[in-house]
């Protein structure tokens, strides 16, 4: 078939396809180990000379067409699926970065990798400095120093909501002549082009919309191939647990990725399983379907919301009068995702209150699936974050973060009148 297939048609027939009598659906191969007829067919495996499966920590026929379909819908050359959202941070951070090197962070990032950066990077050597997303490419570049290895955001702030302005960071990064890794997990590949817009390395949380379902952990990292790595001594230096390959010498513009997965990958064991690849494959297969459902119901619930005299703010890019509206017309012209924030009258206790009324809506520690689901992130998400670093991430006490799901629209404003007015005992009716 065509490279220039639509993101929808990838999200169906993507990564895997089936010759003549074999399964027409990807199969879950439910093996740790692969046999082969000689010495020489294993070892040309190890040195890296041949394609194929040595170990499922490694790699697996499952998570090998799971990981071409996301590099087809992201357009990248490889990608490598984790055991978790924080595994594929974890992996595509320390495939550059060692002791004694700083990163570029935007402070709206998700509270776990936020931690994860503040920290237990920290506990690594590795320094971290955030800056409000707001600032342009030469104040971000003013914030580098001569250890800065990469600058990092997320195509919406979760749970801020802002939208990143690629462009900026892109212009940095390039300034810096490092690479720019993007956290693509609300936007997603249908709804966000990453590669296009400047990033060279996607990641993606994709127990959230990808899987769509909350039924299985995972992440990947996804490599653009549009980074020249040839300055990065790590990708060019013989490397001693490959019998001294070089990485840009022996694999151009994979370098990255393929580094992430022979050398990381093996070495962590931070893997994905295949049948969670499987699983969640099944959920990529229907993403064009729910990011459309899920922006426009967002869109309504917003909009909704915005009129609502017991409401005092809302936080949603699809809004003509948020100050991100700009930037999600740009950057997201098919939908602003599923994800919205707002703060009620009364402030925190409010807050909390509503949620305990919400009757449709559940309070989980998950968002990004089909149903809708509720959090107040100060007291969860982000309770391992000062006040300060709460406000830096765009977390106000009063915040309240809402996945809107694919449920129908007017259940989900039923709902939440009802929240709102007291608690009353959910109707199944449409308003």
């Amino acid at each position: 078939m065509s490279n220039t297939r639509g993101k929808g048609t990838i999200c169906v027939q993507g990564g895997y396809t089936p010759k003549n009598g074999e399964p027409r659906v990807l199969p879950l191969y439910q093996s740790t180990t692969y046999k082969y007829d000689t010495s020489d067919d294993l070892a040309a495996l190890f040195n890296l000379e041949a394609e194929g499966y040595i170990y499922t920590r490694i790699g697996n026929p499952t998570l090998a067409a799971f990981e071409q379909k996301l590099t087809e819908l992201e357009g990248g050359v490889g990608a490598v699926a984790t055991a978790s959202g924080q595994a594929a941070i974890m992996l595509a951070i320390l495939n550059i970065c060692g002791s004694g090197d700083h990163l570029l962070c935007s402070s709206t990032v998700y509270g776990g990798t936020f931690n994860l950066f503040a920290v237990s990077l920290r506990k690594l050597g590795i320094e971290v400095t955030f800056f409000n997303p707001n600032l342009t490419a030469d104040e971000i570049v003013a914030l580098a120093n001569e250890k800065t290895k990469l600058v990092y955001a997320e195509s919406l702030g979760n749970p801020a909501m802002n939208v990143l302005n690629f462009k900026e960071f892109s212009d940095a990064a390039k300034e810096l002549e490092v690479p720019f890794i993007v956290d693509n997990t609300l936007a997603t590949p249908y709804l966000c082009h990453a590669f296009e817009h400047g990033a060279n390395i996607v990641v993606h949380s994709t127990t959230k919309y990808i899987d769509g379902h909350a039924s299985s952990l995972g992440g990947i990292v996804i490599d653009g191939g549009n980074f020249d790595w040839s300055k990065f001594p790590e990708f060019v230096e013989p490397d001693p647990s490959y019998h001294g390959v070089s990485y840009v010498e022996r694999f151009g513009q994979a370098a990255y990725i393929v580094k992430a997965r022979v050398q990381l990958l093996r070495d962590y064991g931070n893997c994905m399983s295949p049948f969670n690849a499987y699983v969640s494959n099944i959920g990529l297969e229907t993403l064009h379907l729910r990011m459309e459902r899920h922006s426009q119901n967002a869109l309504a619930v917003a909009q909704w919301l915005s009129q609502h005299e017991r409401v005092e703010w809302v936080n949603y890019p699809g809004l003509k009068d948020n100050e991100n509206y700009a930037l999600a017309q740009k950057y997201l012209p098919k939908g602003a995702s599923g994800v919205l924030t707002f703060g009620v009258k009364g402030g925190i206790e409010s807050a909390k209150q509503f949620i305990a009324n919400v009757k449709l809506a559940a309070l989980v520690t998950h968002v990004a699936d089909a149903r809708t689901c509720v959090i107040h992130p100060a007291s969860t998400t982000h309770r391992q974050l000062s006040e300060e670093q709460q406000r830096l991430a765009g977390v106000t006490p009063d915040l309240i973060r809402l996945s809107v799901g694919i449920e129908d629209a007017a259940d989900i404003i039923a709902d939440l009148a009802e929240a709102l007015s007291g608690g009353k005992q959910y109707a199944d009716h449409h308003c």
